[in-house]
């Protein structure tokens, strides 16, 4: 490339930061990129030929910025017409011949990994033959020739790259993985803090000698430099349970390996998880984990608690990053984002990662929803990266049977066949996963690692089960509670006495309650009887939300304190969310699943606590239900439960109830199976005929669900050029629902408004939202977001969220508008 001075000169790849720096060249951009890539793949498994033909084609994923349109686009400003991402597909397609000998393979395959590097800006290129034919016009007879010049120099820093025997399959399964190595790769290429723009003075060899070493430094600022090991040494300072004994001990598969740890709440799953997954890493099964919650509460509530474990997780000061949607409100994370660490047992986030949700799922150690794992097979916009970022992470799932209903099993089965087929393994956490949907589970996961599934009949409980093996079967050791007895309650008046009853004795007590309506009713009703209750539910301001949930902890934590004849009223959030120990608990008919999450917060910390010390002689589950032999009508639950009734469909809460009843008891953990299957499987008893519309209505239902997750999903097996898409996270849901509002509590301070939350500014606005149904809002007048007071307050806020945020100022009475008001202690009421 004798020439290299003038393409240098001719096509810039970035405009100049002031006017007066230089314009960093298309080639070094191309190359800066490409040596990270070096980096990134560095560490993975694969032949040298490979590598570089990966390292080639990253290298030339912005080959469109040779070409007149993106030249006139960065001089005139004038549109490009097409962006120079797809012009790089293009002009790869047009100078395939040059390729061809390098990377081999079928010419249909190489096409697939062409749109895969062009589709780095987080979609796929749509362009069809025609208009790639116009594009390589548009580009200009001297752009065509410099790119087929700038792929040659490639091939010659390349030399040995080689995809020979890619045939197309492979090619579209390993365009998703590649897209999101260059996705990331352009992403830290692209950072001026790190690559800043240079005059094009060097010849091109000589700049991808720099460029690697500024990659070396780029890639482990960004938090990306990988090289840990699994920790050495105990995991955990105490005796192990059955359940981490076989987590141990069980033999491991080679290759992509699907675990699912089947045992009762409070058992120690996340620790037996951590203890497979830290096995896992040490086979190099995986870099790092990827810990998937169902909430953003459980989600802090793990990094917390992965926070202390990271140095003996992985050796070699590994990365942790939380990632959901209010991750920068949480203050344990906010500490750690760029906390320079100082041995190998410190955790840390480099600022890179902290700085998108999508960017945390490529720390060593990422905690957050499950829905971010989720959009990894959505057709939104870099997805590709998620992708990229799990296939090097065992994924666990928590609460794996929360995920039953049709829309979200159908993207959980599908993110499990697609990281198997992307190499990657998982461990599935659950209590009560009916068996209809762990064979589901196994099956999907069984398709994308290429393996035979065969369906399992055994029912034991509790067990680990590894993919491709019998399953490991942990030793079934009664609860030191004791079963737990359940008693029907046949209203909440009744419910309110009894709660009274056992506090005045002493007793720590819960109460929950399907609906947070009905939950602040119970708050009423026992402050009649002269009993105080805290409360806990969704409908709250975040700041109001986590201080309830300290003082919660503080209370009923496995280190309370001044409980005794304590009284929490809450609602689903305390399922899982919150490690708690009651005395008496009383709850709404759930479904079953839900039942036994519940009453694992009963008689909970038994070593703490020993039962000699509990003002009760044993535990027992107060079930707020209806008779389910006394069934006139189809609204067998509303004669005794209020919202609540509306929140589950009537025939699981039949069958639970009958099942739950005739048992009597809850035998923890061998009578587990049993009740699951009886309430959401498919040996529950025949529904009186009242409510057999209502079974039918929930199973079309969930298909219909499921033909919409179908629908939504990403077209793995098609590719990424013709199976993905670049819509916006919000365009896809995760999981079903009816459509939310959020408001932003505020506070008049003058003439100005200010956030709810004390932590003023930007944090103290987010800390000061919470989310509302949208249909209990429409017959509101809500503050006008027009008014000028408002309007300054959201004035330097992005647009977007202007629209989707409605400042709500709360007078001095709590009133926000006729019909709404709010309380610090008690939450957002509707009057």
């Amino acid at each position: 490339m004798n020439d290299w001075r003038r393409i240098l000169t001719d096509w810039a790849g970035k405009s100049p930061i002031e006017d007066v720096g230089p314009s960093h060249p298309a080639v070094y951009h191309m190359l800066d990129v490409a040596a990270v890539a070096e980096v990134l793949v560095g560490r993975n498994e694969g032949t040298k030929a490979q590598k570089q033909a990966i390292v080639l084609l990253v290298a030339l994923h912005d080959l469109g910025k040779i070409g007149n349109a993106f030249r006139n686009m960065l001089n005139n400003g004038t549109a490009q017409g097409k962006a120079h991402w797809e012009v790089s597909e293009a002009l790869l397609r047009y100078h395939d011949e040059l390729l061809q000998p390098a990377l081999g393979g079928d010419q249909q395959a190489r096409y697939e990994l062409y749109a895969a590097i062009a589709g780095h800006h987080g979609k796929p290129p749509i362009s069809d033959r025609h208009h790639m034919q116009r594009m390589v016009h548009v580009a200009g007879l001297g752009a065509r020739t410099d790119a087929g010049a700038v792929i040659e120099l490639f091939l010659s820093l390349w030399p040995d790259a080689s995809l020979a025997s890619l045939e197309v399959e492979d090619a579209r399964e390993m365009g998703w993985w590649l897209s999101g190595l260059t996705v990331a790769s352009d992403w830290i290429g692209s950072n001026t803090d790190w690559f800043a723009a240079h005059l094009p003075n060097m010849a091109p060899d000589a700049y991808l000698a720099k460029a690697r070493k500024i990659a070396e430094v780029a890639v482990r600022e960004a938090g990306l430099a990988g090289g840990c090991t699994a920790g050495q040494g105990p995991l955990l300072a105490f005796d192990l349970r059955p359940m981490q004994f076989a987590a141990t001990n069980i033999a491991l598969n080679e290759g992509p390996m699907l675990a699912i740890m089947e045992d009762e709440t409070g058992s120690g799953k996340t620790e037996a998880a951590l203890i497979l997954a830290r096995r896992m890493i040490s086979e190099k099964k995986a870099d790092g984990l990827y810990f998937a919650l169902p909430t953003m509460a459980t989600s802090d509530a793990m990094f917390a608690r992965l926070e202390s474990l990271s140095g003996r997780l992985l050796s070699g000061s590994p990365s942790i990053a939380l990632a959901h949607g209010r991750a920068g409100v949480n203050p344990a994370f906010r500490k750690l984002i760029g906390h320079v660490r100082t041995s190998e047992d410190d955790a840390g986030c480099a600022p890179w990662i902290a700085d998108s949700r999508r960017r945390a799922l490529l720390a060593d150690i990422g905690v957050g929803t499950v829905d971010q794992a989720l959009l990894a097979v959505l057709p939104t916009r870099f997805a590709t990266l998620r992708l990229w970022g799990l296939s090097q992470r065992i994924l666990i799932v928590d609460e794996a049977h929360s995920y039953d209903d049709g829309y979200t099993s159908r993207l959980l089965e599908t993110l499990l066949r697609v990281h198997a087929a992307q190499g990657g393994s998982a461990i599935l956490m659950t209590a009560t996963l009916p068996l209809e949907m762990r064979a589901r589970l196994e099956s999907a996961f069984a398709q994308g690692a290429g393996y035979t599934h065969r369906v399992r009949t055994d029912r034991e409980y509790p067990v680990l089960s590894v993919s491709g093996r019998e399953p490991e079967i942990g030793m079934a050791l009664p609860s030191p509670k004791g079963p737990v007895t359940i008693e029907r309650i046949s209203d909440a008046r009744a419910a309110a006495d009894l709660v009274a009853r056992h506090a005045r004795q002493g007793a720590a007590v819960l109460w929950v309650r399907n609906a947070v309506d009905d939950a602040m009713a119970a708050v009423a009703m026992l402050m009649d009887q002269g009993v105080k209750a805290d409360i806990l539910h969704a409908r709250m301001a975040l700041c109001d939300r986590q201080a309830a949930e300290a003082k919660i902890r503080a209370q009923f934590g496995p280190d309370g304190t001044d409980r005794m004849g304590r009284v929490l009223v809450a609602t689903q959030v305390v399922e899982s969310s919150l490690d708690l120990d009651f005395d008496v608990m009383v709850s709404d008919l759930a479904p079953m699943g839900m039942l036994v999450q519940r009453a694992g917060r009963l008689w909970r910390h038994m070593k703490q606590r020993p039962a000699e010390t509990r003002p009760v002689s044993s535990p027992v589950l107060h079930v707020l239900s209806p008779d389910p032999e006394q069934v006139i009508d189809s609204c067998w639950l509303f004669d005794v439960l209020d919202g609540g009734a509306w929140v589950y469909a009537h025939d699981v809460q039949w069958r639970t109830a009958d099942a739950l009843f005739k048992a009597g008891k809850i035998d923890a953990p061998t009578g587990l199976r049993d009740l699951i299957e009886a309430a959401h499987g498919r040996e529950g008893a025949e529904l009186p005929e009242p409510l057999l519309a209502a079974e039918r209505e929930r199973e079309g239902g969930w298909y219909g669900e499921r033909q919409h997750g179908a629908d939504n999903l990403i077209k793995f097996d098609l590719g990424y050029r013709e199976g993905g898409g670049g819509a916006d996270d919000t365009s896809y849901p995760t999981r079903l629902g009816p459509p939310t509002r959020v408001l932003a509590l505020a506070r008049r301070d003058g003439r100005a408004i200010r956030p709810w939350s004390n932590a003023g500014g930007a944090l103290g606005w987010t800390l000061s939202e919470l989310q509302v149904q949208e249909h209990r809002l429409v017959a509101l007048n809500l503050p006008d977001q027009g008014s000028p007071d408002i309007a300054v307050a959201k004035s330097d806020w992005p647009d977007w969220r202007q629209n989707a945020v409605t400042v709500c100022p709360v007078d001095e009475k709590g009133q926000i508008c006729i019909g709404l008001r709010y309380d610090a202690q008690i939450g957002l009421i509707f009057e």
